[in-house]
């Protein structure tokens, strides 16, 4: 079909990889291609971007400003999921992935393109991530991917041949020597990999590789006093934040504004949470995590993630659940929670089941409302307390204190287990019956 094309939407960071890709998508198909790259909170790396997208050959390069889409449309229904790849992994590439193939779909029918394109390689998640997306969004375009294409890799079979392609085609690109491993970086999360990280024996959490971090600082360079915070919930929602120097705070991140004032907490968006949230986890060493993580495609990869603000409010999140949310509604939310973390992982963010699962967590999330308070200390997030008007936990119930009958009768827990110990005497019967 490539004689058909005649306009491409590709994904973009400026790079050396994608500038490359653009160029060479540009020549082989003879096509007008359009730089697309989704601001999901990236911060400084969007620095110049247009500029050198125009020079390396794009007709068009679009920076499309999806930062409080991303909190509000992907990581909050997620966070409410309580959604853990593998009991570990918060996701952060994961649910980024559907986010920007959403834009770059709606840019591709707002300038009428073909084809959409990506840099992401024949042995990764992404591939099938973006690819999954738009099968949903508009079967119609085309998907091109480079890397399964033989004849790319036999012109690129290593960074040298990149390199050297920028130059012969004056692609403004900064040819120093490759790090020592790869990042992806978002609102969520930033992620490491490749590089000196493929050996799992590698010790990532050393001296050697302090640098490496962008978020947040080691555990061991945290301060030595624990930070509080109190995070305001309205129906699963993180909808206010309450700490100590929190207007400072505001003030040097520069584009979170507050949203107004509920008590004592300052009322922010989506975004403006997930912005300071990580400012204080990263300052004390909060969410990294080291993994071996099963990828879709079949082999494990080993990671490293920072995940500071998430890794606050999914804690957070679970905390004003266990005060609010019915023992049977969250058991069987708890129960989806795999195969939801494994549909997000996998790609299948907009297919029907998913869909369906979310429809679910939204109903369970209604009595989720009130505050949780954590201490924030050396990489560490401990409770210190929630509250809830909405609360299920009643004192009267609980208290191992006399005076409180009225509220619960210890005896009728006689009945209760003789109920539930019938069939197991009944299956101690016939076992003891059958070694007769």
């Amino acid at each position: 079909m490539s004689e058909e094309i005649r306009k491409i939407v590709v994904a973009y960071s400026g790079g050396l990889d994608t500038s490359v890709l653009l160029t060479w998508l540009r020549d082989t198909y003879q096509a007008e291609v359009i730089a697309y790259c989704a601001d999901v909170g990236q911060g400084e790396e969007l620095d110049g971007l247009e500029e050198k997208a125009l020079r390396t050959g794009a007709s068009h390069c679009v920076i499309d400003d999806l930062k409080e889409t991303f909190a509000r449309d992907f990581i909050y229904p997620m966070i409410q999921a309580e959604a853990i790849y593998e009991g570990q992994y918060l996701l952060g590439t994961s649910i980024a992935r559907p986010c920007i193939s959403e834009g770059m779909v709606r840019v591709a029918k707002e300038h009428g393109a073909d084809a959409i394109a990506h840099g992401a390689t024949g042995k990764g998640n992404d591939q099938v991530r973006f690819e999954l997306s738009v099968a949903s969004l508009a079967p119609e375009l085309e998907v091109i991917a480079p890397w399964r294409q033989q004849r790319f890799r036999d012109q690129f079979p290593g960074r040298a041949e990149m390199i050297s392609y920028a130059a012969e085609h004056e692609i403004p690109v900064q040819a120093s020597a490759k790090k020592p491993y790869s990042m992806d970086r978002n609102l969520l999360h930033i992620s490491f990999e490749s590089g000196v990280l493929e050996d799992p024996w590698h010790d990532a959490s050393g001296e050697d590789d302090r640098d490496m971090y962008v978020l947040s600082v080691s555990p061991e360079e945290a301060p030595n006093e624990p930070e509080y915070v109190q995070l305001l919930f309205d129906q699963g929602d993180c909808i206010g934040l309450q700490c100590a120097g929190l207007e400072t705070t505001l003030e040097e991140l520069g584009d979170v504004s507050e949203q107004g004032r509920s008590g004592d907490y300052t009322l922010l968006n989506p975004y403006g949470v997930m912005r300071t949230l990580n400012t204080l986890g990263g300052r004390h060493g909060i969410g990294r995590i080291d993994m071996v993580e099963n990828r879709f495609v079949g082999m494990k990869s080993r990671g490293i993630y920072e995940t500071p603000g998430g890794t606050i409010l999914q804690a957070a999140h679970r905390q004003m659940e266990s005060l609010t949310m019915d023992r049977e509604v969250m058991h069987i939310r708890d129960g989806l929670v795999p195969k939801y973390a494994e549909l997000v992982y996998n790609g299948f963010w907009f297919a029907p089941e998913r869909e369906v699962l979310q429809a679910l967590v939204t109903k369970s999330q209604e009595p989720v409302s009130g505050e949780v308070r954590l201490k924030l200390y050396k990489g560490n997030i401990i409770t210190a307390g929630r509250r809830s008007s909405l609360s299920l936990y009643d004192e009267d119930v609980a208290t191992m204190e006399g005076g409180a009958e009225h509220a619960y009768n210890q005896d009728d827990a006689t009945g209760f287990i003789r109920l539930n110990a019938l069939r197991l005497k009944s299956e101690a019967a016939r076992r003891e019956a059958g070694k007769k």
